[in-house]
């Protein structure tokens, strides 16, 4: 009766406990139509339950195949398998076993002219609804299979998109003969003319296969389309294919929290204390000898999902909760989070271990915030040489011990100068394309030469020391996520971004925020600025906003603050209080044209507090700032834009500066 994302699986559940068609219409409001298709899956279900393979007949093995269950699917309902036995493994034999029975898809063309003219396109699928291929597979020693980075969600956009298709337009320009699997009709890849053969299917361990057999490319690019093709590297190394680029096991030994922290510990790299999580008991007695706050993370995944930061025991216990089962064949890792830490990245690319580019970026916020959800500065403003020199040398041994080939993303963490490595990936970043456009040197293009095994030269370190800057800044879309909290964490919530040039990291910021929405307030801030020690942070920043004729409102604490160090504001009441001036009276009555609202840490009433005024801030529209750093920033960034700031175009900044 309750709709939600999970209804169908309810709905599932019915029909499988014998639930009329017509009883569930009558509960869902769905039609029936759709309701007899949703049956049929059920009955083939019911149909492969517990059979033995050898004795499924081939037209069972048809009627399921067109109903859409993969190989894995029936594997999980046929008899069981060994205890030992992988899932991939239990799926293979199930694919040998179509496959004996010539139960294999055809190709297929898309028709794009609906048939009033014959389609002359290579938009392809495949489908076990045919019996002849449209177009005989164009089979080829110089052709290579690049995996997209599919839908587009939180996480995975058109960073990666730019990404696959630079590599295919550098593929073709080496004399390849491309291949594109991916399957969001939003994305320039799947462009029938970006590639020589784009197939629109899913990005699973079985389609990859299929194509592969049918087409014989010589080798798959998976580094290019995010954590998607990332995750099928090593099942596909298993299957036979030949991964190009970084080997499969150098990737697992990089995605798999526990391997790629005991290559650290063996390289004598710095990182947080850490250890393999296998009990909550086990996870309560390192948190509390390591100290709160901890950070759990499951291993391959994309956006942080699942990734928590536990601050005490009952904390730690809702986050053990929430990553149980994410990923049931890799480990789950526990490691002390460090606060007031500088995060920076590195995006480079490194020939058998010979790290031929880099680019070195600074996040604005302090580590806690995900990457994908921080506002990037390139190149770095505010970070010691020793830093970025620590930061190149560790960066040279992780590519040397893995032996990577192609594009590869790290993350450190900073504090006091000593660095401290977070997280690698094998595979090109979303900050891949910002730090590419910024710099003017395309670093998936010089990844590619070096994924085919081409001679590539280091690329000259003075092509990234720039005489302007680039900023990235996410944008959210919490206006339209009813209730949802607008504060940042480990888990990635953007939606969004946008990159901009500028003569300084001030003009770049704020052209970037104005690029996702931001308007630069006139004359009424509202400040409500956490604990005494953001308090006392964020003094030269209000002094900075009085000086420049802002008028202060505040929440109580706030105020009393300033006032007390000769910083004039209005107080506010706040929400919960019955008394007035209420800080969401002025919010909702437009007076407010931005919010600053520093996050607290324990106290419920205060947080409760806090979070109606950032979703009043959301719901009314009213520009928010909930991080420290960045609000910082912004105040320095203010007389750029009463000044004026020069709008010049991406050409015009490389036709200025010095050869």
């Amino acid at each position: 009766r309750q709709p939600s994302d999970r209804r169908i699986h309810a709905i599932a559940a019915a029909l499988e406990s014998g639930l009329g068609v017509e009883r569930i219409a009558e509960l869902t409001r769905i039609d029936a139509w759709f309701l007899h298709r949703l049956k049929r899956i059920v009955d083939i279900k019911s149909l492969l339950q517990g059979r033995n393979l050898a004795r499924v007949p081939k037209e069972l093995w048809l009627r399921a195949k067109r109903a859409g269950f993969s190989d894995l699917q029936i594997a999980r309902l046929l008899q069981a398998a060994q205890p030992s036995e992988r899932a991939s493994e239990r799926a293979g034999r199930v694919r040998s076993r179509r496959k004996e029975l010539g139960v294999i898809p055809f190709v297929k063309q898309i028709d794009t002219l609906a048939g009033e003219f014959p389609a002359r396109t290579n938009y392809f699928y495949l489908t076990y609804h045919g019996s002849e291929h449209d177009l005989p597979p164009q089979t080829g020693e110089k052709q290579v299979l690049i995996l997209g980075s599919g839908a587009y969600r939180i996480g995975s956009s058109v960073e990666f998109d730019w990404c696959c298709v630079t590599c295919a337009r550098t593929l073709s320009r080496l004399g390849y003969r491309t291949i594109m699997l991916n399957h969001n009709p939003e994305t320039v890849s799947t462009d029938y003319d970006m590639c020589d053969t784009l197939y629109f299917d899913e990005l699973s361990l079985e389609r990859v296969l299929d194509i592969a057999e049918l087409e014989e490319p010589l080798g798959v690019v998976v580094s290019m389309g995010g954590q998607i093709p990332n995750n099928l590297a090593l099942d596909l190394h298993r299957r036979g294919l030949k991964i190009l680029g970084t080997a499969a096991e150098s990737i697992d030994r990089a995605e798999d929290r526990h391997k790629f922290s005991a290559l650290l510990d063996r390289l004598g790299v710095d990182q947080p204390q850490w250890q393999e999580l296998s009990s909550p008991e086990e996870a309560r007695l390192f948190a509390r000898k390591a100290g709160y706050p901890v950070l759990v993370r499951p291993s391959y995944v994309l956006s942080g999902a699942a990734m928590s930061v536990a601050t005490s025991d009952a904390s730690l216990e809702r986050t053990l909760g929430r990553v149980a089962g994410v990923s049931a064949e890799h480990p789950v890792v526990i490691s002390k989070f460090i606060t007031q830490a500088k995060e920076i990245e590195i995006d480079a690319v490194a020939r058998d271990g010979r790290v031929l580019a880099y680019a070195v970026s600074e996040h604005i916020e302090n580590a806690g915030i995900h990457s994908g959800d921080a506002t990037l500065v390139f190149p770095p403003q505010k970070l010691y040489l020793e830093t970025v020199r620590r930061i190149k040398a560790i960066t040279r041994e992780i590519a040397r011990a893995l032996r990577i080939n192609g594009p590869f993303n790290i993350q450190y963490i900073a504090k006091d100068n000593q660095v401290k490595v977070i997280e690698c990936n094998l595979r090109v970043s979303r900050s891949f394309p910002f730090v590419s456009k910024v710099s003017g040197v395309d670093l998936v293009e010089i990844a590619t030469e070096a994924i085919m095994g081409l001679p590539a030269e280091r690329a000259n370190p003075s092509a990234f020391e720039l005489e302007h800057v680039g900023v990235k800044a996410p944008q959210f879309s919490f206006t339209q996520l009813r209730g949802a909290d607008p504060v940042l964490g480990v888990e990635m919530a953007s939606t969004g971004e946008v990159g901009c040039l500028g003569d300084d990291v001030h003009e770049a910021y704020l052209k970037a925020l104005l690029s996702v929405g931001f308007r630069v307030p006139k004359e009424n801030v509202l400040l409500s600025t956490g604990p005494l020690e953001s308090k006392a942070r964020f003094l030269a920043s209000a002094r900075k906003l009085r000086e420049m004729g802002y008028t202060i409102f505040a929440t109580r604490g706030t105020a009393d603050f300033l006032k007390w160090n000769g910083v004039e504001a209005i107080p506010l009441h706040w929400p919960l209080e019955p008394q007035k001036p209420n800080v969401l009276d002025h919010i909702q009555n437009r007076r407010i044209e931005l919010v600053v609202n520093i996050p607290k840490s324990d106290e419920e009433d205060e947080l409760n507090n806090d979070y109606i005024i950032r979703r009043a801030a959301a719901d009314y529209g009213v520009p928010l700032i909930t991080n420290l750093q960045c609000a910082e920033l912004l105040v320095e960034a203010l007389p750029k834009a009463r000044n004026g700031m020069k709008i010049r175009s991406w050409a015009e900044y490389f036709a200025s500066e010095p050869a």
